[in-house]
C-alpha cells in the first residue's frame, strides 16, 4: 500500500512538472508574441499602414483600421475609394514623416509625387491597441466623407510646324463639327441626305444615334468639316436640314496640303497599342499623335505638357482646396530648313507624275524642299475618310501614301559623274584619255551575247565630253578600269549603304544586293548606274553638292535647330577631281549638245547631270519602264541651290529631257524671285 501511495505522489509530481512547463512556454511565446506585436510603438502601426499604401494593399490597411471607426465604410468601399484617388492622381514615391506622439495619438506629414507635383499632407491618428481609428483626412489633408478628389485638365496647344520663313505648314486652325440634334430632326428621314454631304452611310449615322446618352437637346457631333470653299458650300447645304446643327472647333491644319504633307506627316487618334506605349504620358482615347513625317519624329516636342490640377471639391462640386498645380506647357514650334514657295512649285510641276524631288543648300546641307508626288493632304486625316475614300487611297495604283523621297532608285546615268571622280581619286582613269567613240562594247567574249550599248558616242570620247553626252560605253570601261575593289572602296568612302543621318527616316542605299556575286559585267553595268546600284534622292543630292562645295558632303538636315556641327563627309574628293567634274557638269547645261542644254541660264551658271535608268529584265527586254533624273545646281551664287529630281515611268514621254522640261518653272522661280 505503502509502495502505490509512494507511485501516486510521484505522478502527481510529474503532472505538475508537466502542466509548470507548459504553462511556462505557453507565457514565453506570449512574451514574445507581445514584444514582436503587440509590443511595437504607435508610430510604428502608422508607419506600417502607410507602407501597404505605397505597394497598393488596400485590404491589409482596412485590416489595421477600428471596426468601430468604419462602421458606414465596408471594406469594398474603402478599397475601391484609396485605389481610385491614389491612382487617379499617379501617387508614387510615399513618404511619411512621424511627428509629436502623444497618449496614443500620431502626428504626422504624408509626401508624395502626383500627376500635378507634389503634396504634401498633414494629420493626426489615434491607436488603439495597434489599430488605427480611422479618418478621412488619412487619404489627403482636407477630405471629410462627403468632399471628393477631383483632376482639372488643361489640355496644350500643338506646336507649329513652320517653314524657315515663318511660314506655317502645320497649325491650329477651325473647322465645323457636324452634329445632329435628335429632338428637332425628321427622325431618320434626313440621314441618308446629311450622309451623302459629310461622306457617311445612314447605317454609320444610325449607329451614332442610338447612343444611350442621347436626348432630345443634345449636340450629337457626326463628323468634322474643313472651313474652305468646299466645305461653306456643303455646311450653307446641311444647315437647309432640319436637325443639323454646326459648331466650329479647333482642328490641326494643313495650310498647304498635299504639296508638305510627306514632310509633315500627320495625326490619328491613338490606338491600343500607343496607349500601352506611352503609358503616363498624357493620352487618352481621344488623343491625337504623330503617325508619319515631322509629326511623328517630333510627337514629344510638339505635343507639349498637359496642365494639371488636383483639388478637393464638396457634395455641390465647389472648390474646397488646391492640392497641387502643374501649368500647362504648350508644345514646342518646330522649324524647318525648307521653303514653302520651292517646295509648291515643286510639287505643282510634278503633282501628277510618280516622283520625288530633294532641293537643299550643298554649301550647308539645309533642305530647301523635300516633295513625293503624287501624295495626299493631312488634312483629310484629321476630317476622317469615309470607308469608301480610305479604299480608293490605299488602292489607287500610284501610291500617293508613298513616301518616294524616302525610297532608293537606280541612278542610271546620274551616276556617271560619281564614276568619273572615283577613277580620278583612284589614278585608274586618264581624264584626257579618248576611248574611241563605240556604239557597244563588251571586254571579251566570256559575256557572249551582252553588250553595253549607248545612244551618244562622242568625238575624242574623253571624260568631259563623256559626261557631257552622257556615254554609257566610255563609262562601262571606265569602271573596268578602276576595277572592282577601288570602285567598292570609293562607293564606300562615299557612306553608300550606309544610314543616311537625317531626321526622317530614309531607307540606305545600296551598291550591290545581299551575298550577290559582284562580277565583271556587274562591275562595268554599275560605271553607267545600273547594276544593282539604288541610290536614295536625299543621298544623291548630297553627294552632287560635293562638286561645288570644294569636294565635301555637307550632311542634310531638315530641323533649323539640329543643324549639324560638321560636314557629312569631308574631302571626299581633291579639288582638281573636283575642277574636272564641275567643268564636265557645266558642260552638260551649256554645251548646246549636253543633254540638259534646255535649261541653260545665260545670266547664272549652272551645272547638271540628266539620267535614264531602265527597268528591264533582260537586255532584249522592250516593254521595261524608264526612270528619268535631273541634277541642277548653281556653281557662284549667293543663294546656292542644288535639285534632285527622280520621276519615273518616263519612257515615251522624253525620257530625262521630261525632267529636265519641269524643272524650268521652279528653278527660275527660285532663282529670280
Amino acid at each position: 500500500l505503502a509502495r502505490k501511495e509512494g507511485k501516486c505522489m510521484l505522478l502527481k509530481d510529474r503532472r505538475k512538472l508537466i502542466i509548470i512547463g507548459v504553462v511556462a512556454v505557453a507565457l514565453i511565446i506570449g512574451a514574445v508574441f507581445f514584444i514582436f506585436s503587440r509590443g511595437k510603438s504607435a508610430d510604428d502601426y502608422v508607419k506600417e499602414y502607410y507602407g501597404y499604401l505605397e505597394n497598393k494593399e488596400y485590404g491589409k490597411m482596412y485590416n489595421m483600421l477600428t471596426k468601430g471607426s468604419l462602421a458606414k465604410t465596408s471594406q469594398k468601399v474603402f478599397e475601391a475609394r484609396y485605389k481610385n484617388i491614389y491612382e487617379g492622381i499617379e501617387a508614387k514615391n510615399i513618404e511619411i514623416k512621424i511627428g509629436e506622439v502623444e497618449d496614443g495619438i500620431v502626428n504626422y506629414t504624408l509626401t508624395m509625387d502626383t500627376l500635378a507635383g507634389k503634396i504634401s499632407s498633414e494629420n493626426k491618428v489615434e491607436v488603439k491597441d495597434g489599430e488605427l481609428v480611422y479618418n478621412e483626412a488619412m487619404i489627403l489633408e482636407g477630405l471629410k466623407e462627403d468632399y471628393k478628389i477631383k483632376i482639372n485638365t488643361d489640355s496644350p496647344s500643338r506646336g507649329k510646324i513652320l517653314d524657315r520663313n515663318g511660314k506655317e505648314l502645320a497649325t491650329k486652325g477651325e473647322a465645323y463639327s457636324v452634329g445632329l440634334v435628335q429632338g428637332k430632326l425628321n427622325g431618320e428621314a434626313d440621314y441618308e441626305a446629311i450622309g451623302k454631304i459629310i461622306g457617311m452611310s445612314r447605317d454609320e449615322i444610325k449607329k451614332v444615334m442610338s447612343a444611350s446618352w442621347i436626348k432630345d437637346d443634345s449636340f450629337v457631333p457626326l463628323k468634322e468639316m474643313a472651313k474652305d470653299e468646299e466645305g461653306k458650300a456643303k455646311a450653307q447645304q446641311l444647315l437647309t436640314i432640319k436637325g443639323v446643327k454646326l459648331n466650329t472647333v479647333s482642328v490641326r491644319y494643313y495650310p498647304y496640303g498635299e504639296a508638305a504633307s510627306h514632310v509633315t506627316g500627320y495625326l490619328q487618334q491613338v490606338n491600343a497599342e500607343d496607349l500601352k506605349k506611352h503609358k503616363n504620358e498624357g493620352y487618352s482615347e481621344t488623343s491625337l499623335i504623330g503617325r508619319s513625317g515631322i509629326e511623328a519624329a517630333y510627337e514629344a516636342d510638339l505635343k507639349g505638357t498637359d496642365g494639371k490640377e488636383i483639388i478637393i471639391i464638396d457634395k455641390n462640386n465647389k472648390l474646397v482646396e488646391t492640392l497641387a498645380t502643374k501649368k500647362v506647357e504648350n508644345g514646342k514650334d518646330i522649324k524647318l530648313t525648307i521653303d514653302a514657295d520651292l517646295q509648291q512649285s515643286l510639287y505643282k510641276e510634278y503633282q501628277n507624275d510618280k516622283s520625288a524631288s530633294v532641293a537643299m543648300n550643298p554649301k550647308t546641307g539645309e533642305i530647301l524642299a523635300l516633295v513625293s508626288t503624287p501624295s495626299f493632304s493631312s488634312n483629310d486625316f484629321i476630317f476622317g475618310f469615309s470607308s469608301a475614300e480610305w479604299q480608293a487611297l490605299n488602292d489607287d495604283a500610284n501610291k500617293p501614301l508613298t513616301n518616294r523621297f524616302r525610297g532608293t532608285y537606280i541612278p542610271g546615268s546620274s551616276m556617271k559623274p560619281i564614276t568619273a571622280a572615283i577613277g580620278l581619286e583612284s589614278n585608274k582613269i586618264d581624264p584626257d584619255e579618248d576611248f574611241g567613240a563605240k556604239d557597244k562594247w563588251q571586254k571579251d567574249s566570256s559575256w557572249g551575247n551582252y553588250y553595253v550599248t549607248t545612244l551618244h558616242a562622242p568625238k575624242p570620247n574623253n571624260l568631259n565630253n563623256a559626261i557631257i553626252y552622257s556615254d554609257n560605253v566610255y563609262f562601262a570601261r571606265a569602271a573596268s578600269e578602276i576595277g572592282k575593289e577601288k570602285l567598292i572602296e570609293g562607293y564606300e568612302k562615299l557612306k553608300i549603304g550606309s544610314k543616311i543621318p537625317f531626321e526622317l527616316s530614309l531607307n540606305a542605299s545600296q551598291y550591290q544586293n545581299k551575298d550577290s556575286k559582284f562580277d565583271d559585267q556587274q562591275l562595268a553595268d554599275s560605271g553607267y548606274g545600273q547594276g544593282q546600284l539604288l541610290l536614295n534622292p536625299v543621298q544623291l543630292a548630297s553627294i552632287y553638292g560635293a562638286f561645288v562645295n570644294e569636294g565635301t558632303i555637307a550632311q542634310p538636315y531638315l530641323v533649323i535647330d539640329e543643324k549639324p556641327n560638321d560636314a557629312w563627309i569631308k574631302d571626299v574628293f581633291s579639288k582638281d577631281t573636283v575642277k574636272r567634274i564641275k567643268e564636265a557638269l557645266v558642260g552638260v547645261i551649256s554645251d548646246s549638245n549636253g543633254t540638259g542644254h534646255s535649261i541653260y541660264h545665260q545670266d547664272i551658271e549652272l551645272a547638271g547631270k540628266t539620267g535614264t535608268a531602265e527597268l528591264k529584265s533582260s537586255q532584249n527586254d522592250t516593254s521595261g519602264s524608264e526612270i528619268g533624273w535631273f541634277t541642277v545646281m548653281t556653281t557662284n551664287s549667293d543663294n546656292p541651290v542644288l535639285i534632285t529630281t527622280m520621276v519615273e515611268d518616263v519612257k515615251n514621254r522624253g525620257g530625262s529631257g521630261y525632267v529636265v522640261d519641269h524643272m524650268k518653272a521652279p528653278l527660275g522661280s527660285y532663282l529670280y524671285r
